[in-house]
């Protein structure tokens, strides 16, 4: 069992989620985009599901979340949901082509991070907090949208790394006979 996890993605996921928790607690807490603070944890959640699949990214969504309700102190999986749907939803549009280009992962990281964004409030609402939907809650979403797709050719490889996805393996063309 210890073998198991030890070989596991979570082994690299989990200090990987730290450093990015503490990136958003102090550097990204001060850069405001628009009045919008970059969500950097969900990005990741989000790349992951782009790079990995849905599944992997459901799972790698769960773990990040559950790590930011721990440290932001929030109920123990209310963020969990959201950053899980976020990174569904990118791996169930990363199924759309077998091998995404950039530009493709990107635009899927940013609507998987749009849509983990936007899934907050609904769980908020749930938990029973008094007024979970901001006033600008369009500007945000756009924002953080935009940011993840920003980051993703940086967040993607990370996450690559972090599950353990090895890319397609490039073989030659196979030389025909002349007729």
């Amino acid at each position: 069992m210890f073998a198991a996890f030890a070989q596991g993605s979570l082994i690299r996921l989990i200090p990987v989620g730290m450093v990015m928790l503490a990136l958003q607690r102090t550097v990204f807490v001060d850069i405001k985009v628009a009045g919008v603070t970059v969500q950097v944890v969900l990005a990741l959640a989000a790349a992951a599901g782009a790079s990995g699949g849905s599944e992997r990214g459901a799972v790698a969504g769960f773990v990040l979340g559950a790590m930011f309700d721990l440290v932001e102190g929030t109920p123990l999986g209310s963020t969990a949901i959201a950053f899980t749907i976020a990174g569904a939803v990118a791996g169930l549009l990363a199924v759309i082509t077998a091998e995404p280009q950039w530009w493709l992962k990107a635009l899927f990281v940013g609507l998987g991070c749009a849509a983990g964004e936007a899934l907050l409030p609904v769980v908020r609402v749930f938990i029973g907090e008094e007024s979970p939907w901001p006033a600008n809650m369009l500007k945000v979403i756009l924002v953080v949208g935009l940011a993840g797709a920003l980051m993703s050719p940086v967040l993607v490889p990370l996450s690559r790394w972090c599950l353990k996805i090895r890319g397609p393996a490039w073989t030659a063309p196979v030389e025909q006979q002349p007729i």
